[in-house]
C-alpha cells in the first residue's frame, strides 16, 4: 500500500456522493482521495492550501535569512521599535 499523508482518507465513491460533508469532516486538514486502497489525490479546503501556503512562505524567508547570515558580513543590530 502506498503512503498515505493525510489524516483522513475517503474513497472516490464516498467523495461523490457528498463533497461538503467530506471537507465540512476534515477540520481542514488534508484527506486522500482514494481509488480501492491507493491513494491517487489528495485535496485541501482553502483554509488548509493557505495554512501551507504560510507556512512554505515562512521557509523560504527563513532560508533568505541563512543566507544573509551566512555572507561574511557584520550583523547589525536593531531594537523592533526602531523599525
Amino acid at each position: 500500500m502506498a503512503a498515505m499523508l493525510a489524516p483522513t482518507s475517503v474513497g472516490i465513491s464516498e467523495l461523490q456522493a457528498d463533497l461538503t460533508a467530506v471537507l465540512d469532516a476534515s477540520y481542514n486538514q488534508p484527506v486522500a482521495i482514494l481509488n480501492g486502497d491507493k491513494p491517487v489525490a489528495y485535496m485541501l479546503t482553502a483554509g488548509a492550501g493557505e495554512k501551507i501556503h504560510n507556512i512554505l512562505a515562512d521557509v523560504e524567508l527563513r532560508q533568505i535569512a541563512e543566507l544573509r547570515l551566512a555572507d561574511g558580513k557584520p550583523s547589525i543590530k536593531v531594537e523592533i521599535h526602531d523599525l
